[in-house]
């Protein structure tokens, strides 16, 4: 096993839960070589998830995907980084990109892609990708959040429907119940 290998296993190990070491173990992997992209994309991470710097962020994950565009285990991050920013077209071209990668697992990025159209208030789209990404999974692993998110958007759709029509169903109910 290669040292930068060690350092890499030691900061993935200790983060998020000690940042103080994780650091410091990305900084002795990043000096035998400073175009690893798994170290960068965990610095990323870093300035991300726990400094809430999504610029600098972004720049990590640009300069490892620069170096390596088939990186694939730095998209998923990246996608939330942006979407995290507000950077909505920019996501959008990163996930179309990020599903034609091979090895890549589509099903995260699909996620994400499902996550946009959520923010975006695109229910329907969201709900059509769910069904095809239901196709798409080949474990119980999602299952869960296949579930959650689809009662999730079904609840928006719900408060999303005219008022009028909530109104008739109300009278209704109470012209059956004798009032």
């Amino acid at each position: 096993m290669k040292s930068i290998d060690k350092y890499l296993f030691q900061a993935m190990d200790n983060y998020p839960y000690c940042l103080e070491e994780t650091i410091e173990s990305l900084d002795y992997a990043l000096s035998y070589d400073d175009k690893n992209t798994t170290a960068l994309c965990l610095y990323a991470r870093i300035q991300a998830e726990q400094l809430f710097n999504y610029e600098e962020a972004k720049n990590y994950f640009q300069q490892a995907l620069g170096i390596n565009i088939n990186a694939i285990e730095v998209y998923p991050y990246y996608i939330q980084t942006l979407l995290a920013n507000e950077d909505f077209e920019e996501a959008e071209k990163l996930i179309d990109f990020a599903l034609t990668i091979k090895g890549i697992n589509k099903v995260e990025i699909l996620m994400k892609k499902i996550q946009l159209l959520e923010i975006k208030k695109e229910f329907k789209e969201a709900k059509q990708l769910l069904k095809e990404m239901k196709l798409a999974v080949v474990n119980n692993e999602y299952n869960y959040y296949l579930d959650d998110t689809k009662a999730r958007i079904k609840g928006k759709l719900e408060l999303l429907k005219p008022k009028k029509e909530k109104e008739t169903k109300s009278k209704k109910n109470k012209k059956k119940k004798g009032c």
